[in-house]
């Protein structure tokens, strides 16, 4: 879904109408965040083009296989003040690349952009639990009129230029949290989990090294802070897809258990793709990517990684 700002009236549209028109009706979003009423200036729009009308900031949330279908439909309606941001994490499967590369590609590389990313659960955000998130821009001026505007008493965003590390880091966490589900779905217990998590954040930080990022990124919220956070709860759909695929079952009958995409299935094939066209050593994904696309028994995954050769920290 798509969320357009016009002054202190936020629109909400969504490709399904029929879905929009219920949870217009109901007021809140009772599949997946039941108990959690709109706010009184959020109204549903289902026309696209009434939607971004006379709009400055547009927040696209769509998985990372639907961005750029979804920019290039509302590139036509755009006014020439939009600015845009994502809540978008993943690399786009057939080229490779990250959000923001998808979005100057579609729309200029002139325009105001940022991804927002961090340890954020829906479901505590819903609940007002304080969180704490990170805004990614190409624009000083927009990050912090969107920190701005997102901050409150309970939900606190800070401000960077590091789109690429802040992108990097929504991509593998999820790829690793698959991993993590996998090592606890086995027994393994907290030393194998910590181990995973440790060295999984050499691996992020190792990839986006080389795609420009900056190592700092990698220790702050969008870095290490998600990816603890979806690695250890299973809020996270990502961990549970590991614990359901430890436990026996398949990708598909997972997903169908869980009911809404889970991300790090088709990261992990992107995020392989790229780290050997980048020439970067990423064992611990290499081997996620075998459970999930060559049949590899979790096992057999673990055992391959504990047989590496040794070598410095």
């Amino acid at each position: 879904m798509q969320f357009a700002r016009k002054g202190r009236e936020v629109r909400l549209w969504g490709r399904n109408r029929d879905d929009l028109k219920r949870i217009s009706a109901a007021g809140e979003n009772r599949k997946y965040l039941p108990g959690v009423p709109f706010p009184d200036n959020l109204r549903a729009e289902p026309d696209l083009r009434k939607a971004l009308s006379g709009t400055t900031d547009i927040l696209i949330a769509v998985p990372s296989h639907a961005l750029r279908e979804t920019l290039l439909q509302i590139k036509p309606l755009l006014p020439r003040s939009a600015r845009i941001c994502w809540a978008t994490k993943g690399f786009e499967l057939t080229t490779g690349k990250l959000p923001h590369q998808v979005a100057a590609e579609v729309l200029g590389d002139d325009l105001p952009m940022a991804v927002l990313s961090g340890p954020t659960f829906a479901k505590e955000v819903g609940a007002g639990l304080p969180t704490a998130m990170t805004i990614a821009a190409n624009d000083d001026t927009f990050a912090a009129d969107l920190a701005a505007s997102l901050s409150g008493e309970k939900f606190r965003a800070y401000t960077s230029s590091d789109m690429i590390g802040v992108e990097v880091g929504g991509a593998i966490k999820n790829v690793l949290a698959i991993g993590a589900g996998i090592s606890d779905g086995l027994g393994f217990g907290a030393n194998t989990r910590i181990a995973l998590i440790s060295r999984g954040l050499v691996e992020m930080t190792r990839l986006g090294l080389a795609l420009g990022a900056k190592q700092d990124t990698f220790m702050g919220l969008a870095g290490m802070g998600d990816l603890v956070l979806t690695c250890t709860d299973n809020l996270s759909r990502n961990r549970r897809m590991g614990l359901a695929l430890a436990s026996g079952k398949t990708i598909d009958e997972a997903q169908e258990e869980i009911q809404q995409v889970v991300e790090g299935v088709l990261a992990a094939k992107a995020v392989r793709e790229v780290a050997e066209r980048l020439h970067v050593e990423m064992p611990i994904c290499q081997q996620i990517y075998r459970v999930l696309y060559e049949g590899a028994p979790p096992r057999e995954a673990v055992a391959a990684l504990m047989g590496r050769a040794l070598k410095p920290e």
